[in-house]
């Protein structure tokens, strides 16, 4: 059986280029020849000088030293993996259109060229049994893709099932939830809180019971709210979903980055993956609502996660909208931004329903 070789990118190569690792490339294939050093007739010096680069052309070069066909055969028991394709991620001459829709991608010719994932099968699998590197997966998954049906991410249906969501469930799920959450403050900040509004049925002669200044100090905990989801937006964004520079070189980890947020630069046009499935929001608001209760009174938290929730419902039915709607003006230049983070520069844009706080932390994308 052949030996399964890991891809690498140049960047990769040229990052091992000491003598304690010291790797090179020829033919496209990456060599580590760290343990060859101190044997090699010409002294480890000669190799050094070459290392994290191409060296076809110096092998062959005869004012150097022209190798045998012997030393070819002994660089062949250091090969450790091969180069992938080296595309562009940073597209400046991309610009977005109102009615842009990108060529379908052949799924057998890009896996041929890339041999990065093979759209014919599931996904998930593919990354977890990668033999590619971090830097390739991230050069890879930033470069999108399109199909007409919505690629599979599992095998079995009960788990692929889990991965793709309508855009109205989003607001259907967590609409009620954050109203529930409003009433409940105002409530709250009237005195003890109701019996009835634990029951399913909210009588609606009972709102008339919550003093003026109640709704205002409630409203003002939702205006908060929002505010502080606009922060979280841009955060998540950036520094969890987009968390490329850290995030640990190992299958594990890559697979985790392609489930939260790399599934949807692969395949960004992907209709059943465009809001989050309710269990993985779910999961991600869980710390900050907790963090919320405990930084203040019950009363203003419910009122500040009510309002976060409301943008975040805002968020990503206008995150559907600005891939596959027509939409009026303001809408229209956020979807130019937005998609300018897809297909222009993956490392600026962070934001979805506002650029204040890429215009505050200097991460405009121009478009």
């Amino acid at each position: 059986m052949s030996k399964r070789l890991h891809i690498y990118t140049i960047e990769d190569v040229a990052a091992h280029n000491t003598e304690t690792s010291c790797w090179v490339i020829s033919n496209s294939k990456v060599y580590d020849v760290t343990a060859f050093l101190r044997d090699h007739p010409g002294g480890e010096d000669y190799i050094l000088q070459y290392a994290g680069q191409d060296i076809k052309e110096i092998m062959k070069n005869p004012e150097q030293h022209e190798h045998s066909s012997s030393a070819y055969d002994m660089l062949e028991e250091y090969v450790i993996g091969r180069l992938g394709t080296d595309e562009t991620i940073v597209r400046d001459d991309w610009e977005a259109t109102d009615d842009f829709h990108p060529d379908n991608t052949d799924s057998a010719t890009d896996f041929e060229k890339n041999m990065f994932l093979d759209l014919r099968k599931p996904l998930i699998r593919q990354v977890w049994e990668s033999n590619f590197s971090k830097s390739y997966y991230l050069k890879q998954v930033h470069q999108p893709r399109h199909l007409v049906e919505p690629a599979r991410l599992f095998g079995p249906d009960i788990l692929e099932v889990t991965t793709r969501t309508v855009w109205y469930v989003v607001p259907i799920f967590w609409g009620p939830i954050a109203a529930y959450l409003f009433l409940r403050s105002a409530f709250q900040f009237t005195g003890p809180l109701p019996s009835f509004l634990s029951k399913p049925a909210l009588p609606m002669d009972s709102l008339s019971i919550i003093p003026s200044h109640s709704w205002i100090q409630t409203m003002i905990c939702f205006f908060v709210g929002n505010i502080v989801w606009t922060i979280l937006e841009y955060g998540m964004h950036r520094f969890l979903f987009h968390i490329d520079e850290w995030l640990p070189d190992t299958p594990v980890f890559l697979t985790l980055h392609f489930l939260m947020h790399g599934i949807h630069h692969y395949l960004p046009m992907d209709r059943l993956r465009l809001v989050m499935p309710p269990v993985l929001f779910a999961i991600l608001q869980a710390p900050f609502t907790r963090l919320a209760h405990i930084l203040f009174p019950t009363a203003v938290a419910n009122g500040i996660i009510a309002g976060s929730f409301t943008f975040y419902i805002l968020y990503d039915c206008m995150h559907y909208a600005l891939h596959h709607t027509r939409l009026p003006a303001y809408l229209r230049e956020m979807k130019k931004y937005h998609l300018a983070h897809h297909y222009k520069n993956f490392e600026l844009g962070f934001g979805v329903t506002s650029k204040i706080w890429d215009v505050i932390f200097n991460t405009v994308l121009p478009v």
